[in-house]
């Protein structure tokens, strides 16, 4: 076949150092004319025959011509999946070819081509995946980076526990059986099975990883591990507390940065049991070897009940997982059909009004919540010494201003939180730690103790409630005929982190409203929830002259001079010097208001909903908070004598303990209510 070449004269050699200074490579021919057969090329070097079957630039009569720049395009991207350097294309044509890949040829030549990276999205991905020849130091460098965090991320996800104090260095230096399954289960795999299963179990890792840091935080904060079904909905609360302690934006940031960092944990636990399957696959005989090995280990370790730090060498803490969760996801689901039974049952649902509560008819009534009023803060070393002093001081003054009371204890349904739980099992007299508990409750008839007082038809009904931002339908099931929430009660100062007006203001505000009233033909029944000690405590209110509250624009100074919430959050010794310092303002209001605003027909019920958070309240606090009741009229106590109760407003240390949800039943039949139950 005839074959036509681009020049039909070899150029004239040149040596490289007698060109310009400034030439480019756009001047210098990069192909040339081969010298024929035998004879030396334009340096010297003896040149051969081409190869018969070899592909030529030559073009026979007839034939198609390929177009220039797709033959190029098609050549190269050959030799890029070959693994071969580009090939220099031509006189004034880029290259794609890299410093170190350059045409050998030319280069000894003497010519030279401009090196620049590729155009096109294709050819760049190409480039920058051929990173590992051009760096190959750096590869082996971030090769053994990503490995290494690879096995440190499995392996402590594998060993990590749902409790934080717990997290200890001795956790994660078990073996987890749950890593020898997955490597048996991934070597007897072809490769798509293979990278999907490990995709799927990194996920699913990453999940049970995000359960324990849940659990954590809940045992941190409630006292009880996450609810896989019912907690849900406690995120937005908690979405809602860090908006009102720390501002929207606040808010809108942590919620953003909490989805990122939750896709981020099962993205990269993906892709690291990805590369681990993969290289396990690398060298499957002596993966086979070791997975045998390991296993017949923890095995022997698991029989013989090996130890290290007092943990078993043999660690399950997946699986053991996996059975709590599914252990609490079935009572969770039982539950719910055998507490709507009970719900139904009521020792005074058919109680006749006449014989409800016949002792205190003509007596205002009071219920009053003091916000994580706990045990810890009459009896930790940490707090107790200032709250005790408080409780001193205004029990001598209550008593001076001729009130006597009796404390007791209470052990509260909910821990560090979840404060309607704490309310609604005091009041229903039901068992209520959960939120499927407490959905039912509200949804039922069951009768709740300030609900008692309207049925009578003896009492006006009201609710103070500062910490209520939104619609509140509980107040049918609590038969509250008015409620007044956080925009009710003409309150223009400033928030004080989550608490929206001091508990000063929201006492001086029912006195106005309701409890001051003159044109009133009722005894009153309230039911007030204390919101100054809500956590974060920072910055906490202090007491000013109770003719100069005002708007509660006298605030101003007072808050703007207070610690920061994010100060106090981030200190465990500052968190329990504002808590305590926080009740103190909560009892010293409301015994101020009594001893200023109470009649010889005033009853002040008041106790706490729940412990503080653990970070305050200690890892083994108990769920116990105090409970008084205060009274002029001495037949009021006299009903509970049987009680035993501490006189004043400290319980004592052996004083009786009951259940919350006792509290209720002991209350009405000690003043007068007649059982009539209705049963389930």
């Amino acid at each position: 076949m005839p074959v036509t070449t681009r020049s039909s004269q070899p150029p004239t050699p040149q040596d490289p150092e007698t060109l310009p200074a400034e030439t480019t490579s756009a001047e210098i021919p990069s192909e040339r004319t081969p010298a024929a057969p035998g004879e030396p090329d334009a340096v010297g070097n003896p040149t051969e025959a081409p190869e018969p079957d070899k592909p030529t630039e030559s073009t026979e009569p007839g034939d198609p011509a390929e177009p220039a720049e797709d033959a190029e395009d098609r050549e190269a991207a050959e030799d890029r999946e070959a693994g071969k350097p580009a090939e220099l294309v031509g006189p004034g044509k880029r290259t794609e070819a890299t410093e170190d890949t350059e045409n050998t040829e030319n280069t000894e030549a003497g010519e030279y081509a401009e090196v620049v990276e590729p155009r096109g999205i294709r050819a760049r991905v190409s480039y920058w995946r051929g990173w590992r020849g051009r760096h190959p130091r750096a590869a082996r460098v971030v090769w053994w980076a990503a490995t290494v965090a690879s096995l440190l991320l499995v392996f402590g996800a594998l060993s990590m526990p749902n409790r934080l104090f717990a997290l200890h260095l001795s956790r994660f230096v078990r073996l987890p059986g749950e890593a020898i399954i997955g490597a048996a289960a991934l070597l007897a795999l072809p490769r798509r099975p293979r990278v999907a299963l490990a995709a799927l179990a990194g996920a699913a890792l990453g999940a049970l990883t995000i359960l324990n840091v849940l659990d954590m935080q809940f045992v941190e904060y409630l006292g009880r591990p996450f609810d896989l079904v019912l907690d849900w909905i406690l995120l937005d609360d908690a979405q809602s507390y860090v908006a009102d302690s720390m501002g929207g934006t606040v808010a809108l940031a942590a919620t953003i940065g909490l989805i990122i960092l939750v896709v981020l944990i099962m993205a990269v636990m993906a892709l690291a049991t990805v590369r681990l399957s993969g290289l396990l696959v690398r060298d499957t005989r002596r993966a086979t070897r070791g997975t045998l090995i390991a296993g017949t280990v923890w095995i022997t370790c698991s029989v013989l009940g090996v130890q290290f730090a007092g943990l078993p060498v043999a660690s399950d803490q997946v699986v053991n997982s996996l059975t709590s969760e599914a252990r609490r996801v079935r009572a969770t689901l039982q539950d719910e059909a055998t507490f709507g039974k009970v719900a139904r049952s009521d020792t005074f649902g058919a109680t006749p009004a006449a014989q409800l509560v016949p002792d205190l008819r003509g007596k205002d009534v009071i219920f009053a919540f003091i916000e994580s009023y706990g045990r810890s803060a009459v009896e930790d070393p940490g707090m107790a010494p200032g709250v005790d002093e408080t409780l001193s001081t205004s029990t001598a003054a209550l008593t001076k201003a001729g009130f006597s009371a009796k404390s007791g204890w209470l052990t509260s349904a909910t821990y560090g939180g979840s404060s309607w739980l704490g309310h609604s099992t005091t009041l229903s007299g039901l068992w209520v730690d959960t939120q499927q508990r407490y959905r039912t409750v509200m949804a039922s008839d069951h009768l709740s103790l300030t609900k008692v007082f309207q049925k009578t038809g003896a009492w006006d009904t009201v609710g103070i409630m500062p910490g209520v931002q939104k619609g509140w339908p509980e107040q049918k099931f609590y038969g509250l005929d008015k409620v007044y929430n956080a925009f009710q009660m003409g309150y223009q100062g400033p928030k004080f982190s989550w608490s929206t007006m001091p508990d000063q203001y929201a006492l001086e505000a029912f006195q106005r409203l309701e409890h001051g009233r003159t044109d009133r033909d009722k005894p009153l029944m309230s039911e007030i929830i204390l919101t100054s000690s809500h956590q974060p405590w920072a910055p906490i209110p202090k007491m000013v002259g109770w003719d100069e509250l005002g708007d509660g624009s006298v605030f101003e100074d007072i808050q703007a001079d207070g610690e920061k919430a994010s100060d106090v959050i981030a200190d465990s010794d500052k968190s329990k010097k504002e808590y305590g310092r926080s009740i103190q303002y909560s009892v010293t209001a409301l015994t101020q208001w009594l001893e200023r605003y109470g009649t010889d027909d005033t009853v002040v019920v008041f106790l706490g909903d729940h412990q503080p958070i653990s970070r305050v309240s200690g890892n083994n606090a108990s769920r116990d908070v105090p409970v008084s009741i205060v009274a002029k009229d001495p037949k009021v106590l006299d009903k509970i004598a049987a009680w035993n109760w501490t006189d004043g407003l400290k319980p004592a240390h052996d004083a009786p303990v009951w259940k919350m949800s006792s509290f209720r039943d002991r209350f009405l039949k000690a003043y007068g209510s007649t059982p009539h139950p209705t049963t389930g």
